[in-house]
């Protein structure tokens, strides 16, 4: 509706398209692509919201409308704090697939420092405001994660490898079904004969973590297991893992599956210290596939995650999000493998 003839007149470098979505009664995409895409609109739509753009004085952001028409053939990708699930073998694997997939389409990764938190804004809002890139990949996305709402704002192309854990999922994104590896593993130790099986995870709260015990939980209700006293956690660390495996040894678990595999490592440490053998006293899996698994003596079993999948899926999403600004997010969730080793034996074997 217009603006009263008596309202103070917002200046025009004050005023966002979320202002102006809002008084057009419409989305902040739809002012988008009015700008950008009008072709996409109805055009009763892209009338009214052109009228609240002239009203309100509505000036585009520079940086948004040249990463439109303008292509630098670069994709930004923030360097972020190893977070729990993205250990730091596991993102240097999905950076190489990120990069390969990106060359095979004619762009490049651009590298920055991204700190976790509110202060990651600002390597995203200077390569924006310098032009530098055609849009984002975002990792080490959890609970509270600003940036996709402030991309989307902007209407800045982005796509993620991960969810968003918790409210409205905005963007594009894939991500692994950590559930789903975790079912696997519950189900490869059934099949052996375990009945006793505990899970180690992080504290509650991590959305990767609680997926990744979902599943086993999931699993081991479908058997008729019992999950009480089974469940332990832990950071990512093998010596707090450690002691926080303990208590599940104690009650005489015969197989421990891990939400890592530094938690797993930290299982071994905790087996050898009471004199037991992991993958014969105790079997032991995984979360990661990480370079260090297949080290191990045993060899650890565990949970591999599709990064290559992953990464050309990220970078299928943002081409075809620059290429069509105005259409529906797409979710991708992809099946991990479980990687059978020495580590899993049937029980008193």
């Amino acid at each position: 509706m217009p603006r009263p003839a008596n309202a103070p007149s917002p200046k025009a470098g004050s005023v966002t398209l979320a202002m102006v979505a809002r008084r057009a009664g419409v989305s902040p995409q739809t002012v988008s692509n009015a700008l950008n895409s009008p072709e996409l609109l109805r055009p009763e739509t892209l009338e009214r919201v052109q009228r609240t753009i002239d009203e309100m004085g509505y000036r585009p952001h520079r940086a948004a409308q040249t990463l439109r028409t303008r292509s630098s053939k670069l994709i930004g990708y923030g360097i972020r704090p190893s977070a729990p699930g993205m250990s730091a073998p596991v993102m240097d694997r999905f950076l190489h697939a990120l990069s390969q997939a990106a060359d095979e389409a004619g762009y490049r990764i651009l590298l920055f420092a991204s700190p976790p938190g509110n202060a990651s804004l600002d390597g995203h809002e200077e390569l924006i405001d310098l032009h530098s890139v055609d849009g984002f990949v975002l990792s080490g996305t959890d609970r509270g994660d600003p940036r996709q709402a402030w991309l989307a704002k902007r209407g800045i192309p982005f796509v993620g490898f991960g969810r968003m854990w918790s409210g409205r999922q905005i963007g594009d994104w894939a991500d692994v079904d950590g559930a789903s590896g975790t079912d696997a593993a519950v189900e490869h130790l059934v099949a052996l004969g375990h009945r006793r099986i505990a899970f180690l995870g992080w504290p509650r709260g991590s959305g990767v973590g609680d997926d990744r015990a979902e599943g086993w939980q999931r699993a081991m209700r479908r058997h008729g297991l019992p999950v009480r006293g089974r469940r332990a956690q832990s950071v990512d660390d093998t010596a707090s893992a450690r002691a926080a495996v303990a208590p599940l040894l104690d009650t005489g678990a015969t197989a421990v599956i891990a939400a890592s595999d530094m938690l797993a490592m930290g299982c071994y440490q905790a087996l050898r210290e009471r004199g037991a053998t992991p993958g014969k006293d105790v079997a032991v899996i995984g979360f990661d596939d990480s370079p260090t698994a297949a080290l191990l003596s045993p060899g650890l079993s565990t949970v591999a995650q599709p990064l290559e999948a992953v990464g050309r899926e990220c970078v299928r999403l943002l081409l075809a999000r620059m290429s069509q600004p105005g259409a529906p997010p797409e979710h991708v969730v992809l099946e991990p493998s479980l990687v059978v080793r020495d580590s899993t034996p049937a029980p008193g074997s």
